[in-house]
């Protein structure tokens, strides 16, 4: 499974993490630039450490889980 992370400091210079299911690919870097200055401007969502205020960086993470049959 992968996740699109969008990393934000926030007013206590913590680091904030988005995670978002599923992200269309490929992915388009200025759109996501876009959306985290938007999600800033706006002050669309606020952490523990008050609100966010700079753009960190964006990543896409993929998880791989492989069962193991126990006997």
């Amino acid at each position: 499974m992968k996740v699109l992370e969008l990393k934000f400091r926030n007013a206590d210079d913590k680091i904030v993490t988005l995670s978002l299911d599923a992200p269309v690919e490929p992915v388009d870097p200025a759109l996501i630039n876009t959306v985290m200055d938007t999600i800033v401007t706006e002050n669309a969502f606020i952490s523990s450490g008050g609100d966010l205020v700079k753009k960190e960086s964006a990543r896409i993470v993929e998880r791989q889980v492989t069962d193991i049959t126990l006997g």
